[in-house]
């Protein structure tokens, strides 16, 4: 049976929409109020995923971050949902299957309108050893064996192979082609934009009757709650919870003792995609000298290229947002230029961004020492650890991996706190806008919304249809439009400009673009105010 025409202005999801009145109205129930079922502090992909998964199984929640949906971590990943095939070579085969599995269930079940198929060249410039190519061919291989284990359909993921130096070069014109003995082609999933998931996440628990709080800090946490600020105004208050899970990245251990969190920062670069020229395909760039680390180049499909990233141990107190070290900068330009007929130097460079993966320390004092184990080699393993009290922490993992990590936290809280609950469904639970292929191919608006907003794309552009200044492009060279902003103030829980370009949108990733979006961000902002 093929499915029905959407209606050409389908309405959001029944009670997905986040907005400003209706933070002040929960918040105003949940402060002083009964005891929730879950409170979950932290709104990055986990936490929301801890909310939806809670939710799903109709225990009754309360989320709070005090800053915005995916502030911390979540926005500075890669952009990609990966099968799992750095693991095999690191002899973490539950991690790789469980990262393959996960991959699967995004993009053909709860996200297929935000996770699409990404191909890759990894080129075999005379810096790549015959050797080594062949242990990345069978490396590809063995990633496809990973899809065929996570049953993901070969239609959603292609099958690798080798390219000639001629499909090389086609796929990656940019390419230095002295020396090129052809390329290796690999597929993996792709996010349009990880802020826009962890968005999608939060949407979704709303509408099964969580509530979502950002601006609401948790100043202290037992088994039973949480003392809190309500960074708007500077009230404090106290929310009551059966069960307490703490999903707050890498500052879960300045909430919780006894956890010990070993960052990472991953960094990358932002450039001007005609700087590199066309490009049908990302990069697998090798890194000189290093048998199994790569380079990633990601065009954006928005006139930007990303290039990264790093892996780098970070001392010290965790920062709101990480700086970029000039040293980051330079080792991604290196590596660029090592493969590259294109020079790219640091003029070129319009954007960087660093994000910290909270990674469990558990080789310190084992080591001996902070520092002696490289982080690169720190198990990617999630971990759910309960403290003396009853707190439930979840920490490690990956983007990829939220749904799961949120499973196995409300698994461990659940059992700890003896809650009425039932198995998790969310692997089977369609995020908001999601909907099948086909589906998504009739509906009434342009593709790149669709690719953004799913079944809402046509709601989105609609907004336009009696202001059509709504239609036109925030800035120019940039393709997000002044709708968009509209949308995310009514129905995403955007509260101000830094919401907007910082994570609803990705303009903020440039600080030039940034300042030109500013008016137009400020005129949504004041607008919805307006009209409350």
């Amino acid at each position: 049976m093929s499915p029905a025409r959407p209606r050409a202005t389908p309405a959001p999801l029944a009670g997905s929409s986040l907005t400003a009145a209706r933070r002040v109205r929960e918040l105003a129930l949940t402060a002083g109020g009964p005891a929730v079922d879950v409170l979950v502090v932290g709104l990055g992909a986990t936490g929301a995923g801890v909310a939806l998964d809670a939710a799903a199984r109709g225990l009754s929640v309360a989320a709070i971050d005090a800053h915005d949906l995916a502030f911390g971590t979540s926005r500075w990943s890669s952009k990609l949902v990966h099968g799992g095939l750095r693991y095999l070579a690191s002899a973490q085969l539950d991690v790789a299957h469980e990262s393959a599995v996960e991959r699967g269930v995004l993009m053909e079940r709860t996200a297929p309108h935000l996770v699409g198929a990404q191909p890759f060249v990894l080129p075999l410039t005379p810096l790549v050893s015959r050797g080594q190519a062949a242990l990345a061919r069978a490396g590809f291989r063995a990633g496809d064996g990973l899809r065929l284990a996570a049953r993901t359909a070969r239609a959603t993921l292609p099958a690798p192979r080798r390219l000639s130096a001629v499909e090389t070069r086609h796929l990656a014109p940019a390419l230095r082609g002295t020396g090129l003995r052809g390329g290796l082609l690999s597929w993996d999933g792709r996010l349009t934009d990880d802020a826009r998931l962890v968005t999608a996440v939060a949407r979704t628990a709303a509408a099964r009757g969580a509530r979502i709080l950002t601006r609401v800090r948790a100043l202290s946490l037992t088994s039973a709650g949480a003392l809190i600020r309500d960074e708007l105004t500077g009230e404090q208050g106290e929310i009551r919870a059966r069960a307490v899970v703490n999903a707050s990245g890498v500052w879960a251990g300045g909430l919780v003792e006894g956890i010990r969190i070993r960052p990472s920062r991953g960094t990358h670069l932002v450039l001007r995609a005609e700087r590199l020229g066309p490009l049908p395909a990302g990069l697998h760039i090798p890194v000189p000298g290093e048998t199994n680390r790569f380079v990633l180049v990601l065009p954006q499909g928005d006139g930007r290229v990303y290039v990264g990233l790093t892996d780098e141990p970070v001392d010290g107190g965790v920062p709101d947002v990480p700086e970029v070290p000039e040293t980051d900068i330079g080792f991604l330009l290196d590596v660029l230029g090592s493969a590259l007929d294109v020079p790219v130097h640091r003029d070129d460079v319009v954007g960087a961004f660093a994000g910290l993966r909270p990674l469990l320390d558990t080789a310190f004092g084992e080591a001996g020492a902070a520092g002696a184990v490289r982080t690169a080699d720190v198990s990617r393993r999630h971990a759910v650890l309960t403290s003396p009290d009853g707190v439930t922490t979840v920490v490690g993992g990956k983007l990829t991996t939220y749904r799961r990590m949120a499973e196995d936290a409300v698994d461990a809280a659940v059992r700890t706190h003896r809650l009425s609950a039932g198995p998790s469904t969310t692997a089977a639970l369609p995020l908001v806008g999601a909907a099948s292929p086909a589906a998504l191919a009739a509906l009434p608006a342009p593709r790149r919304l669709i690719r953004r907003y799913g079944t809402e794309a046509p709601a989105v552009h609609a907004l336009g249809a009696d202001r059509p200044e709504l239609r036109e492009p925030v800035l120019e060279g940039h393709p997000v439009t002044r709708a968009e902003l509209v949308w995310a103030v009514r129905h995403e829980g955007a509260l101000d400009e830094a919401d907007l370009l910082d994570r609803r949108t990705r303009i903020g990733l440039v600080p030039a673009d940034r300042t030109a979006a500013l008016p137009a961000a400020r005129a949504a902002v004041g607008e919805a105010l307006g009209s409350r």
